[in-house]
């Protein structure tokens, strides 16, 4: 009996730390692989890297919680950064336009998510239907919107916010650890943060307890939103440009992270360090393929197994 606690004990040790012992592992492979994998210069490179996709990551890991998707996150990216620079060529001092136009990008993933959270809460359409519908439509807005040219010629200014640094850390690295320092803050120590648990643990048993599901559920696709609106507007400072095809295929890589974090598909259970985590593993996996000279199809390949393999570890885990 003893030794069976001991095993159960050292399961559930080993089951808690997996990503983390995981994400050693990598590191270590790729030091060895690569020369220039442990250096200072690749290592902010991977944080800036990761920073856009993270910072998403962070606005689904409140969606998957509540047993939801959210697919639209790579054309809001774009169409959010295409609203942006658009705002930017505005007649009137640089102040005035830089905030305008932040706010006008950020301004529209709170709509976006307020418009995925209604139809789904009020509609009863599946949240996978509703966000694939709006990454439809978002995507191609961003074409028509700006005639499928990107937006070129913005204020120096505005390339500072994804270009510049502060103490020798990227601007988009220090925003990426505020906001998973104030996700993690609002779901371990809110009210807010245990209904979205509640929630995706089980919807009618939150709804009995007289927690209203259908304000927390529109507000998840809020955060959701917001999030990639920010990364929207980074990137865009980034490319010092407003592309209507950025954010392709960043639905795959918000999602793994999401989930290779430890975040069940089926709500209720995750954390948001988990993800940060997650981000970071699947950041330093796409850089250290790249230093090895691994073409991006292979890449992708590569990254679809890895999504597949934390969905099985979850399934496991939870029979």
């Amino acid at each position: 009996m003893t030794a069976k606690i001991v095993s159960l004990k050292l399961y559930n040790l080993i089951s808690e730390f997996s990503l983390v012992i995981v994400f050693i592992i990598e590191v270590i492979i790729f030091s060895q692989l690569s020369p220039y994998f442990l250096t200072t210069d690749n290592l902010l490179n991977v944080s800036l890297q990761a920073s856009i996709t993270a910072i998403i990551a962070a606005g689904m890991t409140f969606v998957i919680l509540t047993a939801g998707i959210d697919l639209s996150v790579g054309s809001l990216v774009a169409l959010s950064g295409v609203i942006a620079t658009s705002l930017l060529k505005i007649d009137a001092s640089v102040f005035i336009v830089f905030i305008i136009s932040i706010l006008g990008g950020i301004l529209f993933g709170a709509a976006s998510g307020t418009l995925a959270g209604v139809f789904i809460t009020k509609f009863k359409i599946t949240p996978f239907i509703v966000t694939l519908a709006l990454m439809t439509i978002w995507r191609g807005t961003a074409f028509v919107y700006t005639e499928g040219r990107p937006i070129w010629e913005l204020p120096k200014a505005f390339s500072t916010l994804g270009g510049d640094r502060i103490l020798g850390i990227p601007i988009p690295t220090i925003i990426m650890f505020v906001v998973f320092i104030i996700a993690h803050i609002v779901l371990t120590k809110t009210r807010f943060g245990r209904y979205v648990y509640a929630v995706g643990g089980n919807l009618e048993a939150a709804r009995l307890a007289g927690i209203k599901t259908n304000k927390i559920l529109i507000s998840v696709y809020i955060i959701s939103g917001v999030l990639s609106a920010i990364s929207g507007i980074l990137l865009a400072s980034r490319m010092n440009s407003g592309q209507p095809n950025a954010g392709l295929m960043y639905e795959l890589d918000v999602i793994a992270a999401v989930v290779v974090g430890g975040t069940s598909l089926f709500g209720g259970r995750g954390t948001i360090i988990g993800t940060f985590i997650g981000s970071m593993l699947i950041a330093v996996l796409r850089n250290g393929l790249n230093l090895m000279n691994v073409g991006s199809y292979v890449q992708q390949v590569v990254v679809g197994v890895v999504i597949l393999l934390a969905v099985l570890m979850d399934q496991l885990r939870q029979r």
